[in-house]
């Protein structure tokens, strides 16, 4: 059921609206019932003209009504009776048709902040903002119609069905084989329009995710001029995307009318069944008009169908690539036990890490120790592994042999694995390179660390950060929307607010991954000077690792781990590296006695 039905799945959700699902369906099931009571009194009414007792000559030759008119009065009550629940079963569905898209987008966003970063690398932004956006309003719209056609459609059937199967069985069995006959058909075209529609989502996830890159790296397309190649490749995306839509649009036009002509056939069933029988004195007048409007009907909704299983194809198929995402679990589980008070150090202990797929080992028996209050600098080639060891600390990543340690030698090593995963997060801190602030003011991106912070707090976290001179050029202050990404700071000043957003977390253990890197060098001291002198919640010194490339970040640290080929290949003081280790200084770029 999981993959091949998925739209069923969506349905299920109604279960969360119990109330509202039964009142709908309630109100159309007494819709359909009005409707073949007011063609039932069409039928009635027209045999008692026919008949000569709804309408009579007088002896001055005029025309006396008075039967007729209870016959208008009760038709004209149950059209208004019927358009009064029409109107709130339409309104009733397109409620729970927006509760049910909100229940959705809120499943997928949580679900992506739930799926681990090695998901997100798999797949790309547009990947995601296509399930939450377009294939969303797909199912949304299904789900809608599913109310104004297949369920109102449905019940039309079994109640025409039952209408004339009253006046005859014969015009009840015969309509009800058309009409089989008509949705068997539409049925087995729709395998054929959910691989067209996949090929179409897939197609508007490549532009969504060339969209999201033309914006996000709006910098580097102006700096190089590459604005007519960006252009260039978005167009013929979207013409790749245009070609599948029309191929499927095509596929639909050319289908979809030979089932509605099948379903039309029932007129001519009707009709010429209904002559016979009013012939052989089965069936009067007036019940042969009421089921050639029963069958007219039947063949307006059913034509409505016609055009809404393109709509339910599609619908099918973005409700698979929903599910895919919703039914993704992470690879990085809780786990149960609490992290004790007090400082924390850290410790690699064989640790291995291989590149998606099962690859070359980006760590190979990586072992290190880091003791708490201790300010190591992590150094080494690009692509040595060092960021993907910062990941391992706060579980971002995981590791593929060997464990992850926090804690100390005199008080015990904890396996990052079996640790409460908010807690981890939260006393381990990963400052990137690459410093993300929301499109919000800089008070609230502060306080993502710590949301109760007083506005003494953030002022002192910015000072820590040496960015007491970013708030002084922002015109509100505090309260300055910096713009998305914080494309309004320079690199510089992101990198420092993030920084003071560390700080206020107070972490035990703070991970800079090139996190000053675009500080200057007193800038960097300053920092790394406040950073010595913070103290955790516990009191304690702050654990700090620099994943460094440059010099004078090097020699900030307590002490220098070199990698090489996924391992510590040196260790010990810039002073005793550069005495020992040629590769080191050919690293760092000092000659022997610098």
């Amino acid at each position: 059921m999981n993959n091949r039905f998925p739209l069923l799945r969506c349905l299920a959700l109604y279960r969360f609206m119990p109330w509202k699902f039964a009142l709908t369906a309630l109100l159309f099931t007494l819709v359909n019932i009005g409707m073949a009571w007011q063609l039932w009194i069409v039928g009635q009414a027209v045999q008692d003209v026919q008949s000569g007792h709804a309408v009579t000559r007088l002896a001055d030759g005029s025309l006396a009504l008075d039967q007729l008119l209870p016959w208008i009065i009760l038709l004209v009550s149950v059209a208004l009776g019927r358009g009064v629940l029409q109107y709130f079963g339409g309104l009733m569905s397109l409620i729970i048709g927006q509760d049910l898209l909100t229940i959705l987008r809120d499943r997928i966003l949580r679900q992506v902040q739930r799926l681990d970063l090695a998901y997100h690398w798999r797949h790309g932004m547009g990947e995601i903002v296509t399930r939450t956006t377009r294939d969303a309003d797909k199912v949304r719209d299904a789900l809608i119609n599913f109310w104004r056609q297949v369920f109102e459609a449905s019940l039309w059937v079994i109640v025409s069905v039952a209408l004339l199967s009253w006046y005859h069985p014969a015009l009840g069995l015969g309509t009800l084989a058309f009409t089989l006959a008509g949705m068997w058909i539409f049925v087995s075209q729709t395998e054929r329009l959910v691989t067209l529609d996949r090929a179409v989502g897939n197609a508007y996830d490549f532009v969504n995710q060339e969209l999201s890159e033309g914006v996000n790296g709006v910098r580097v397309i102006k700096s190089f001029g590459l604005e007519q190649q960006r252009i260039e490749i978005f167009t013929r995306l979207v013409q790749v995307f245009i070609g599948h839509a029309r191929t499927a649009l095509a596929y639909a036009a050319s289908r979809i009318p030979v089932p509605q002509t099948v379903v039309a056939l029932t007129h001519v069933w009707i009709l010429a069944l209904g002559a016979w029988l009013v012939q052989q004195g089965q069936l009067n007048i007036g019940q042969l008009v009421a089921s050639v409007l029963v069958a007219n009907t039947l063949v307006f909704r059913i034509e409505g169908i016609g055009r809404v299983m393109q709509i339910f194809a599609d619908a099918r198929a973005s409700a698979a690539r929903i599910w895919e995402l919703l039914d993704e679990e992470p690879e990085i589980l809780p786990g149960t036990q609490e992290i004790p008070a007090g400082a924390l150090g850290l410790r690699l202990n064989n640790v291995s890490v291989h590149s998606p797929g099962g690859g070359s080992a980006i760590l190979d028996h990586c072992s290190l120790e880091v003791a708490p209050g201790e300010v190591i600098a992590i150094v080494g080639a690009t692509g040595s592994g060092k960021s993907t060891l910062a990941g391992l600390l706060p579980r971002l990543l995981e590791a593929d042999h060997g464990e992850v340690q926090i804690g100390s030698a005199w008080a015990g090593w904890l396996n990052v694995d079996n640790l409460q995963l908010d807690a981890l997060r939260t006393r381990v801190n990963v400052v990137p390179q690459e410093s993300f602030l929301f499109s919000d003011t800089l008070a609230a991106n502060l306080r993502l660390a710590k949301p109760d912070a007083t506005e003494q707090e953030l002022l002192q976290a910015l000072e820590l950060a040496s960015a007491t001179e970013v708030l002084e050029k922002l015109e509100n202050g505090l309260q300055t929307r910096i713009g998305d990404r914080g494309i309004t700071l320079s690199g510089g000043q992101r990198q420092r607010i993030s920084l003071a957003r560390a700080f206020l977390a107070q972490p035990d253990i703070l991970i800079l991954d090139d996190g000053t890197s675009a500080l200057d060098a007193m800038t960097e001291r300053r920092v790394l000077d406040s950073i010595r002198k913070l103290r955790t919640h516990s009191g304690h010194p702050m654990t700090v690792v620099m994943i460094a490339s440059k010099l004078s970040t090097i020699l900030l640290a307590d002490r220098v781990a070199m990698l090489d080929q996924g391992r510590i290949s040196a260790a010990g003081t810039h002073e005793h590296l550069v005495l020992t280790s040629a590769a080191y200084r050919d690293l760092v770029g000092v000659q022997h006695g610098q």
